[in-house]
């Protein structure tokens, strides 16, 4: 009977030891598991794709700030544009203003709302530095052999500070505004339907971009009549360019996220 009974001890130890072993083991997978996904969402990612994720944030970010720039020195020539259903007469400024708001929209896409707004806060600055060296260029003399003479250079930048002024008003507002609505929809559908977010933050920071930039500008200058019209045709202009770049954002937003192997939701951290 003792030797049964420390027979039957000795199995219960050896099982106890299996289980023991084997709930170790068990643990230690589940902890690598985790150890894993904890090391691909603090971006602990090779160097290569690291330095990949930093040139694409740096590209970016330049194009932003040059589509800005241009938009304020080009802004003071009006053009009519026509799509044939409809002639728009909008700011020369407006063509490459559709860009800023399609890089931030992939910016905030890859690499989440609190990169893009610092983005944003670069682009007010660069904008700052160009107008103190616009009125800086204009207060010294031309030289008589000077391409460019003191009329010349006042015609086509004495509005400029007027121009940037309004500008930034309605940059700063309607690129957070874009970015805030951006992360909204794609919190709201989990990341997914590109095309809602894309669209539906745009919607919005475009027509409060518009009709603060317009009204800056011209409140007490044209009728209030011109100044809706304005303020319309430049907005739809807008939509439709938003509607226009919808496939571009998906195509760059598939590509950068299958390059960087990041899921659904997932985003890089520089």
């Amino acid at each position: 009977m003792n030797f049964y009974l420390q027979y039957i001890n000795e199995i219960n130890l050896l099982i106890l030891t299996i289980l023991s072993i084997y709930e170790y083991f068990r643990i230690y997978v589940k902890r690598s598991k985790d150890s894993e996904v904890q090391y691909k969402s603090n971006n602990q990612r090779p160097s290569k794709t690291k330095k990949q994720e930093l040139q694409l944030f740096i590209i970016l970010t330049s194009l932003f700030i040059a589509a800005l720039i241009t938009c304020n020195l080009i802004a003071n020539k009006f053009v009519s544009i026509d799509l044939g259903f409809k002639t728009f007469i909008v700011s020369a400024g407006i063509l490459p203003y559709p860009i800023t708001f399609l890089i931030t929209d992939i910016l905030s896409e890859i690499y989440g709302r609190k990169m893009t707004n610092k983005v944003v806060i670069s682009g007010f600055f660069a904008s700052i530095m160009v107008l103190f060296f616009l009125w800086l260029g204009g207060k010294g003399n031309a030289i008589p052999s000077s391409p460019i003479d003191n009329s010349t250079y006042d015609i086509v930048f004495q509005n400029a500070w007027r121009v940037i002024a309004a500008s930034m008003i309605a940059y700063i507002s309607a690129q957070f505004l874009d970015v805030k609505l951006f992360h909204f929809w794609k919190n709201l559908t989990k990341g997914k339907h590109l095309w809602l977010r894309n669209n539906a933050s745009t919607i919005g920071s475009q027509l409060v971009d518009t009709t603060l930039v317009v009204c800056v500008l011209f409140v007490g200058v044209w009728e209030p009549g011109a100044i809706v019209q304005a303020i319309i045709d430049g907005w739809i202009f807008k939509m439709l360019c938003a509607l226009i770049d919808t496939p571009i954002f998906y195509i760059c937003t598939y590509y950068f996220k299958n390059k960087f192997e990041l899921k659904i939701d997932q985003e890089v951290a520089l």
